[in-house]
């Protein structure tokens, strides 16, 4: 009887590697079509919509997406004063200061000048007097703020891991001190962003100049760089060239981008994980979307007299800051996620890092910013946006209470102990958590890492901090680090 041999259907690639390579030939010759096919935008132009007719793009990398948890905010507004302000004479009272001030007591710091056992007392130069329902302390540094005390929770037992500007900017922003993606670029990958025709994280600086450590404050890491933010101007135009130049159609426009995509996408065939490249085709893009839409957001004569007003731009002296904090207004309002503004830049003596003066160098930075930051409060509260807006205002560390020369009135850095201030969406206005000692050197009882100021953030926007993750170097890395961190439930609703 002869042998049946078996059918070719229920029999794999016969039983020869000759048929094996022959059957599955085709598969791979399938897949670099198809990576072809992909990058030279047919998949995509092939994808249709519900209607079964329309050509639809499958979302993007910064497509909108839905929270892991219940969020009541949708984006922020960070407030980051650059070099340090102190907190002892802006938001943490300590009246023991003012009966030491002008004594050498012993009292451990840690900052610039190095670890000292003792130092010379330097007392506020500036009252305090209790605001609002809450009875906050306020110095007289902040007269408008004052006013919002009610909406605002402080933080008063901060701490970070260096007394040292840049690294200590690096883990307020991106949670390490080597740096790696900054909060916005986290934010922007967990949520991505509302308007797909504006950059979903901003960042605007002082006129007097960048951080220290540059871009690696607002950087995307280890993310692929459409993460990063995008810096608008300090001083004039904040996004120059969004008009087409003279003798250009939109015609035009549109068929050179479509001409340089194609070439950028066949490069990058060659060329696959490179976020870089990748980057910058969609800036390109974005640019081209912008020029429709972006006019629009940062045209301040849209406002009203009394909202400039509000906002202090009508006073040389608040004009600059106020501008940023209205156009953050209006960024948020249009679905950007994330907004950064620095007050201070530059040189030292151009930050709030006062080791010398520090009268002259707080009430100067105090008088530009106080009034625009209240403005912005009280306008986002009017318009029904500060219960989805979440405000942060801090620098990098605080002030110890002793000075660190001789002489002078200034004070050296402090990372033992340090305010923050948080408000809007998801946050307990009125409220304050935690104490740092009698002269305001360190925190004591309940102390809260920046971290947990990273994962109270993330939580309000409906982002759960410990399993917000992008694997990188063989670990599932997050912003609150891979160890994780609880939020400040205490200042929550």
């Amino acid at each position: 009887m002869q042998e049946q041999m078996p059918h070719p259907e229920n029999h794999f690639c016969g039983r020869t590697r000759r048929e094996f390579l022959w059957q599955s030939g085709g598969s791979f010759t399938s897949l670099a079509l198809a990576s072809m096919l992909g990058a030279d935008g047919f998949l995509q132009r092939q994808t249709l919509a519900f209607d079964g007719v329309t050509p639809m793009a499958p979302p993007g990398p910064v497509a909108p997406k839905q929270p892991m948890l219940r969020g009541k905010a949708k984006s922020v507004i960070f407030f980051f004063c650059y070099g340090g302000p102190s907190h002892i004479d802006t938001f943490d009272y300590k009246p023991d200061l003012f009966k030491y001030d002008g004594q050498t007591i012993a009292v451990k710091t840690k900052g610039r000048g190095g670890e000292k056992a003792e130092g010379r007392v330097v007392g506020p130069k500036w009252k305090f007097r209790q605001h609002g329902a809450s009875g906050a302390w306020v110095s007289e540094l902040f007269p408008h703020l004052s006013g919002c005390v009610d909406d605002i929770a402080f933080i008063k037992s901060m701490y970070a891991d260096s007394p040292i500007h840049g690294s200590a900017m690096l883990m307020m922003n991106s949670g390490k001190l080597l740096g790696g993606p900054a909060i916005g670029s986290w934010v922007n990958y967990g949520l991505g962003t509302v308007n797909q025709n504006l950059p979903g994280f901003v960042v605007m600086l002082d006129s007097a100049g960048g951080p220290i450590s540059g871009a690696k404050n607002w950087s995307s890491g280890y993310m692929p760089a459409m993460y990063q933010g995008t810096v608008l101007r300090g001083e004039g135009p904040p996004i120059l060239d969004l008009a087409n130049p003279a003798g250009r159609s939109d015609a035009l426009q549109r068929s050179l981008l479509d001409r340089m995509k194609m070439w950028n996408s066949r490069h990058a065939l060659l060329r696959s994980g490179n976020s870089e490249l990748e980057s910058r085709i969609e800036s390109y893009e974005l640019a081209y979307r912008m020029q429709s839409t972006a006019p629009e957001a940062v045209d301040m004569s849209l406002e009203s007299k009394e909202t400039k007003e509000l906002y202090g731009c009508d006073d040389p002296r608040t004009k600059e800051f106020g501008e940023k904090c209205l156009l953050a207004r209006r960024l948020v309002e249009r679905g950007v996620r994330f907004v950064q503004i620095y007050s201070g830049g530059g040189h030292n003596d151009e930050s709030w890092d006062a080791h010398g003066d520090l009268k002259t160098n707080h009430d100067f930075h105090a008088g530009r910013t106080d009034k625009p930051v209240a403005g912005l409060l009280k306008d986002l509260k009017r318009r029904g946006l500060l219960d989805e807006t979440i405000v942060i205002w801090g620098g990098e560390f605080g002030r110890q209470p002793t000075a660190e020369y001789a002489q002078g009135t200034g004070r050296d850095h402090n990372s033992y102990g340090f305010t923050m201030w948080m408000a809007g969406g998801g946050i307990k206005g009125g409220t304050s958590v935690g104490e740092t000692d009698e002269l305001g050197s360190i925190g004591v009882g309940e102390r809260f890492h920046v971290k947990h100021l990273h994962a109270t953030a993330l939580a309000c926007l409906g982002l759960d901090p410990n399993h917000l993750a992008y694997f990188y170097a063989g670990l599932d890395q997050k912003l609150v680090g891979v160890e994780g961190a609880d939020p400040i439930r205490a200042i929550m609703v």
